[in-house]
């Protein structure tokens, strides 16, 4: 689909009678149904965002801080950032009631070149490394009771991601409910693991193990650079804020049940990542835990010992519960973005017996597959993450503007201005600080990434060369 079908879209929307929200009019008779309640969309940004990150390395964010009380503090930060975040998407989503996440908004507020560059970015690196990096977080905690004493050969670590990635692709293109209620079990079990966590933690500090709290602020490290990293840190282990947005068509009553899942989700998770923080500093110096390889693994060592195999087998949980909902959702903006003539158009199709997005799906396990193949890819998705917040602070911004070219939308939640103008700020300063702070090419190899997209807009999009299309639509 062209730009002339898209303005075409979007000039039919704007002519909506006053009132309604910007609704999705696809001429499809088969459509994605309204199966995701308000517990499954908890769960699903509960189980999104609580992964590996939070058990296994919290020690970057000390790292930059320097000291327990900053680390805590901006711990706390992270969740309230995530949260303005979310309300602002929360008011996106109920506006234009579309799945795609930031895509159907970017191209509702600047047209279709941000859009198709996010989805550019999003389809073919920072969705789909991700996934990988998380299924290889289950591997190795998965393998690692089966090589006690060394680590798992890279081999078999590659071969059981991929495995999980091809069960979880499989699970999401045969059923929305078999997803959403994996998501539900893998939530369930991921918060007995941190339950196990806090309380453990709770414990500990009524027998007065505090002394690791003493001088909380002593040798922190108060810099824009140090606090701008930190905040990065932090911030990318609330990642999966946003997730709902991408299945808006989804939801049951989105209107309620979108603001109130996230209303109740980020703070649930923020209360648990500060409270799993406390726990880790009444068993480990600042010292011993940035030594630690796996913090959460150590605090079970010295813990739950003899029942410290607990701890790495629910890690294993919580992150195939965090691929999972990233597939979940992920697999929606390929959907879209097929469905808008920027990818190929099989990928916009929907299964008639599953009533799932089932090519859009098997097309994302399929590239994250691709990112098991290398060796160590933690370094790209660390020069890649920054990209996240250049489209998370256009989005946000793109609310703000269409506050005064869209005053005829309905608006189901309306957040005060003040919210996407902090988060819009915020969002450059995490965009400039990691570039300002330790400069490299890496960052510029990313821009330029982005910008390629534009070749392949000019050429497939804007000209309509269709030879793909055709060729998608002739083997389907």
């Amino acid at each position: 689909m062209g730009e002339e079908s898209l303005r075409k879209r979007k000039g039919q929307d704007s002519r909506k009678e006053d009132g309604q929200s910007i609704q999705s009019e696809e001429p499809q008779t088969t459509n994605l149904q309204k199966q995701v309640g308000l517990i499954s969309g908890i769960c699903m940004i509960v189980g999104t965002i609580i992964g590996s990150g939070i058990f296994v390395s919290p020690k970057s964010v000390l790292a930059n801080a320097g000291a327990v009380g900053p680390c805590l503090v901006i711990w706390a930060a992270c969740g309230v950032l995530a949260t303005l975040g979310a309300l602002c998407f929360a008011e996106l989503g109920t506006m234009i009631t579309k799945s795609g996440g930031e895509y159907p908004y970017l191209m509702e507020a600047f047209g279709p070149i941000p859009a198709f560059l996010f989805s550019w970015t999003s389809l073919l690196v920072t969705k789909p490394s991700s996934f990988a990096i998380i299924c290889l977080s289950f591997a190795e905690y998965a393998s690692a009771p089966f090589y006690p004493g060394c680590d798992p050969p890279p081999v078999v670590i590659k071969c059981l991601a991929a495995a999980a990635i091809v069960v979880i692709t499989i699970v999401n293109s045969l059923s929305v409910k078999l997803g959403s209620y994996l998501q539900n079990l893998l939530t369930a079990a991921k918060m007995i693991i941190v339950t196990i966590i806090i309380v453990s933690g709770i414990v500990l500090l009524a027998q007065g193990k505090t002394e690791n709290f003493k001088d909380s602020f002593k040798d922190s490290k108060i810099s824009v650079s140090s606090i701008g990293l930190a905040f990065y840190n932090g911030l990318w282990a609330y990642d999966g804020w946003n997730q709902l947005n991408y299945i808006t068509e989804e939801l049951k009553n989105p209107y309620r049940n979108l603001p109130l899942s996230i209303i109740i989700g980020i703070p649930l998770v923020t209360i648990c990542y500060v409270l799993i923080n406390i726990a880790y500093f009444t068993v480990m110096t600042s010292t011993e835990l940035l030594q630690s390889q796996a913090v959460a693994v150590t605090f079970g060592d010295r813990i739950l010992y003899p029942a410290s195999w607990i701890v790495p087998l629910f890690v294993a949980f919580s992150t195939i519960g965090s691929a999972n909902g990233t597939c979940f959702t992920a697999g929606r903006l390929v959907y879209v973005a097929g469905r808008e003539g920027h990818m190929l158009k099989v990928l916009s199709y929907i299964s008639v017996k599953r009533l799932t997005p089932a090519p859009a799906i098997m097309f994302y396990g399929a590239i994250a597959i691709i990112y098991i193949i290398p060796g160590d890819i933690n370094t790209l998705i660390n020069y890649f993450s920054f990209a996240v917040w250049i489209f998370y602070g256009l989005t946000v911004f793109a609310l703000i503007v269409m506050r005064f070219t869209r005053k005829e939308v309905n608006r189901p939640i309306r957040i005060p201005i003040v919210i996407p103008v902090i988060v819009t700020l915020v969002s450059i300063l995490l965009v400039l600080i990691p570039i300002i702070s330790a400069p490299e090419l890496a960052y510029l190899y990313c821009v330029l990434f982005i910008l390629s997209g534009l070749i392949f807009y000019v050429l497939f999009v804007h000209f309509k060369f269709s030879w793909p299309q055709k060729i998608s639509s002739k083997y389907t």
